[in-house]
């Protein structure tokens, strides 16, 4: 019996076609994405990708390539996850984020595709399948002349493996997910590196070394070439600026001088010079160096290590694991005045809360827990319990739900001279960002 494609006319059933699959879960495998890019004839196939995994800093390599690449009149695409607000930021088109208005026409271009699929074959797309179908389509679409994807969840069995990236980039690698990904370093690594195809090319910012093994196998095995931060590219020079960082990078093609990143975290200036070199690879040759600077005068990151409000100072950082978190405390220390804080936290998933908090021991004064309407949500008093063990009995923990009530808590109990951190889960992150910018 023939289906009658349902039509999607506002944004809101937009938003309802896909909130419909959030209890499909998470399905590993190719095999759905594959076939319903086969019924809508690849189009993932009519642009050129640069695909980037990584444990960290995916979203903000993505974010810096798209600043780069958009200075040399390439028409760009990006695809992001999360989203902090709003499920079309995940997408941009030509430097542009994706409005209500694109996000509808997008989705309702893929629905016929996606049903006619889902009948015939009795398969459902998962959630976050559905998003990457959105994009792979959108950017045929809109002709760009290069998509930049970020891998969701590792790499191997991610929906975003179906592109045959001309550049491929790994950012790091740490320990996070491994309930599906495995509990060390080289399996973890061995999964991230399966987004490399045959004859590709492969950027890589800082690594542990027991992640080289595996990442050397697929290489070899793919016939690649390997361009590894501080042997093909790096930092040159990089001191503390104003809001962030003054830099040198050493590229693959060339030096760029006096680039001035203004995001808070040393560990951001890695992603700088990775996002630099793939941006060398993707176009075969040095980058216009007064292109690239004031390209990267303007980078904002939402959500990572940012200051939303002073007086008191208040950063927001979806730091949510232990790389994450150790790269939280580092910039606290290392680029913040020496003052009382208080700590907003939230985690969700399964994670290890103790091993979280130990990178923030001695940091904090008082700590709020709080969660915010996520199923997955960690139970504050779960992880208050783990607050007061890791903390210390010194550091004041108390529990304040909803996330906006925990922040407002917060601001209340400090001076205009004091900080507060909202941290943990890139929801609860989302919570305090809306209460506070309205975004």
């Amino acid at each position: 019996m023939a289906i009658t494609p349902r039509l999607i006319e506002s944004y809101d059933e937009a938003v309802a076609f896909l909130d419909a699959r959030i209890g499909h879960g998470v399905k590993p495998g190719l095999e759905r994405m594959h076939g319903v890019l086969e019924v809508m004839t690849n189009p993932e196939e009519s642009y050129p990708t640069i695909h980037v995994a990584g444990t960290n800093g995916k979203t903000t390599t993505v974010r810096i390539l798209d600043s780069i690449l958009s200075t040399v009149a390439m028409r760009t695409g990006t695809f992001v996850s999360p989203h902090l607000h709003a499920i079309e930021q995940r997408y941009t088109v030509g430097a542009a984020a994706f409005d209500e208005g694109d996000f509808t026409r997008a989705v309702a271009d893929v629905v016929p595709f996606i049903e006619h699929y889902e009948s015939t074959t009795e398969e459902s797309l998962t959630y976050f399948e559905t998003t990457v179908v959105v994009a792979l389509q959108a950017f045929a679409a809109a002709g760009v002349d290069v998509a930049m994807i970020e891998v969701g969840l590792g790499g191997r069995l991610d929906a975003t493996n179906v592109v045959n990236a001309a550049v491929s980039v790994i950012t790091g690698i740490a320990m996070d997910h491994m309930e599906y990904l495995g509990d060390t370093i080289p399996l973890i690594a061995a999964e991230k590196a399966a987004i490399l195809k045959e004859g590709g090319v492969l950027i890589s910012g800082p690594l542990p070394p027991a992640a080289e093994g595996p990442i050397t196998a697929q290489v070899a095995a793919t016939g690649s070439t390997w361009l590894r931060s501080g042997a093909d590219f790096r930092v040159a020079e990089v001191e503390r600026a104003v809001g962030g960082w003054l830099c040198s990078v050493d590229g693959v093609y060339a030096t760029y001088e006096d680039i001035y990143l203004p995001v808070h975290g040393r560990h951001q200036v890695d992603h700088l010079a990775t996002a630099v070199a793939t941006a060398e690879m993707f176009l075969n040759g040095p980058l216009d160096e007064t292109a690239l600077v004031a390209a990267i005068n303007e980078f904002t990151s939402p959500g990572r290590l940012e200051v939303v409000q002073r007086q008191p100072l208040v950063l927001v950082d979806g730091a949510h694991n232990e790389q994450g978190l150790e790269g939280l405390a580092s910039a606290l220390l290392e680029e913040f005045p020496e003052t009382s804080r208080t700590l907003v936290v939230g985690f969700r998933g399964q994670r290890d809360v103790a091993a979280l908090l130990e990178h923030l021991e001695g940091i904090f004064s008082s700590v709020i827990v709080t969660a915010a309407a996520d199923p997955m949500a960690i139970p504050t008093a779960e992880v208050a319990a783990t607050a007061r063990d890791v903390l210390g009995a010194e550091v004041e923990v108390q529990e304040v739900t909803p996330v906006s009530a925990a922040v407002e808590a917060a601001i209340e109990s400090v001076d205009a001279d004091d900080m507060v951190v909202v941290t943990g889960s890139l929801y609860v992150v989302s919570d305090a960002r809306d209460q506070l910018l309205g975004d």
